[in-house]
């Protein structure tokens, strides 16, 4: 067990080791129980967080706010089109005064080739430890309450597990790349076998396709790259089906609209789940477009375990707030 992360920024899910996530979700359990019998535990007492906003989130927002009352602290909500960060302060100038103001920065920032830059900039200049709530680029916190799910569902040894990590298409707008991201960084680390499926215009960054596989080799796992939706499915222990855009291709929003079109078969339906193992689990980091990205038969069904993901983003980020800002 790693103890001492007071003080550590959150932005890429390869800044803790991976016995520093242990450590992270040994504490998130710990917090769950606590929660669950009514055992206060007000480790940040008189702390404060401040959440910055780029890109809102339902469950963000909720699950960190929660997430500090519960912890003893007060979370600010900050939208940074109703501030003067919208004309006039800088990233460098936001790490500084936030940094003396809160005990922790967490911000909100998808902006393609945007968003992660700014994050690491306010970061530099922060001394107070700074959390990615989502960025262009990684999705920590939601790839640790993934990752705690499914060892709450699959085991703590996950080693010759399949995750297939596969495009779906949805009508609502280009979504960011970071969850697949985030996943195919996180998974090998524990075990898990990653097949990433995607039409061959929806690939991933390749700098992280290519860590994505020297982690899998460090660990002794498999990883590759499909191009078949069915193909992927076929004896998966975990399906994890969202959209993302095609950023890498074309980041014109009209562009990158027509392409996405193309591949309205890409659904996640009652037929390709079978393709997975018979006790295949069926994840979504939510909102999902229903009976467009999933039919409402699979989020609805006895696969499905979305909503158990969401509620442990609130433990994991509470595990990650009490690690980093006592």
């Amino acid at each position: 067990m790693q103890t001492f992360l007071r003080g550590r920024d959150l932005i890429s899910d390869l800044d803790f080791s991976k016995e520093e996530v242990e450590t992270l979700l040994d504490v998130a359990w710990d917090l769950k129980r606590k929660r669950a019998v009514g055992e206060p535990h007000p480790y940040l007492r008189d702390r404060t967080l401040g959440m910055l906003f780029f890109f809102s989130s339902t469950r963000t927002r909720c699950s960190f706010e929660s997430g500090m009352a519960q912890l003893g602290g007060h979370a600010a909500f900050i939208e940074s089109r109703t501030t003067q960060i919208s004309h006039g302060d800088t990233a460098r100038e936001i790490g500084e005064i936030l940094g003396r103001y809160f005990d922790g920065i967490a911000i909100r920032h998808c902006d393609w080739k945007v968003g992660n830059d700014y994050i690491n900039t306010v970061a530099a200049a922060s001394r107070a430890p700074v959390l990615n709530m989502q960025c262009d680029i990684y999705h920590p916190f939601q790839c640790l309450a993934d990752l705690m799910t499914i060892q709450e569902k699959k085991g703590r040894d996950l080693r010759r597990k399949k995750i297939v990590v596969s495009w779906a298409y949805a009508s609502s707008y280009l979504k960011p790349i970071s969850v697949p991201q985030s996943l195919i960084l996180q998974m090998p680390r524990f075990g898990m076998d990653v097949t990433l499926s995607y039409p061959k215009e929806f690939m991933l960054m390749p700098e992280i396709e290519e860590e994505a596989k020297a982690q899998a080799r460090k660990y002794g796992t498999g990883f590759e790259i499909v191009h078949d939706m069915e193909e992927g499915f076929r004896d998966a222990d975990v399906v994890y089906a969202k959209s993302w855009g095609p950023l890498l291709t074309t980041d014109d929003p009209v562009a990158g609209k027509k392409l996405q079109d193309k591949y309205q078969d890409w659904i996640t339906d009652a037929a390709k789940m079978k393709l997975a193992d018979p006790g295949a689990i069926y994840m979504h980091p939510l909102p999902a477009d229903r009976d467009i990205e999933v039919t409402s038969e699979v989020m609805d069904g006895p696969q499905s375990v979305v909503f158990d993901q969401a509620e442990n983003r609130l433990h994991v980020q509470k595990a990650a707030m009490a690690l980093t800002m006592w």
